[in-house]
């Protein structure tokens, strides 16, 4: 499969809520594929993902086409309502976002599990150190459709004073991720971070995000 460093946020018309799976506009977008894990090794085909980004005037629109071939990793009592902190250490899509090309080390994390649960954080480094702000509230709705062999993940991200609307042409800093399973092999990268450990906060490693 072919792997870009940049993705095409494809621009649309109207708004499109997180659970409009089938929507055209969706057919219209670049295939993104998550086939490697965070070290670069290649992935089991069970484990793929295809990621797809598109934006409207009123929101970043995700979806995660994912292959499930084994038991999901989920909560027994799903929360809802609220973010979900904790949410990595399950099964999520996640998708990280830069919007200031002058401030690539400060980013954002949205990520989504496929039963309905949900967290956003904001990121920075400082001297090296990351911090994570979680009462960050970016208005993320999401939605997960789960079937025999495929889950589905959809996010809607509202633009705000801090995710502003983009221009076209406007290039961010992006990286996509999925995490199934159990162990080590469970974190899967667009653009794998190559670090001795799992660690997906290595935002030198982004690939890019242009929207058109």
């Amino acid at each position: 499969m072919q792997r870009f460093e940049t993705i095409q946020a494809l621009n649309v018309e109207g708004d499109i809520s997180p659970d409009q799976f089938q929507d055209p506009a969706w057919g219209k977008a670049q295939p993104v594929f998550l086939t490697r894990f965070w070290s670069g090794k290649e992935a089991p085909v069970g484990r793929h993902a295809e990621a797809r980004i598109i934006w409207s005037d009123e929101s970043l629109n995700v979806q995660f086409v994912c292959n499930q071939d084994q038991p999901l990793i989920v909560s027994e009592n799903p929360q809802l309502n609220q973010k979900t902190i904790g949410l990595w250490d399950r099964d999520v899509c996640e998708i990280f976002v830069a919007p200031f090309p002058d401030q690539p080390h400060r980013y954002f994390e949205f990520e989504a599990a496929p039963s309905g649960e949900w967290v956003d954080l904001a990121v920075s480094f400082n001297e090296a150190k990351r911090e994570n702000d979680f009462a960050f509230l970016s208005g993320i709705t999401v939605a997960a459709s789960v079937s025999d062999d495929q889950l589905r993940i959809g996010m809607r991200i509202p633009w705000s004073a801090s995710i502003p609307r983009p221009q076209h042409g406007d290039e961010w800093r992006a990286n996509l991720f999925r995490c199934v399973g159990l162990g080590n092999e469970r974190y899967l990268a667009w653009q794998p971070t190559f670090t001795a450990e799992p660690n997906f906060h290595v935002p030198d490693a982004f690939g890019r995000l242009r929207f058109i």
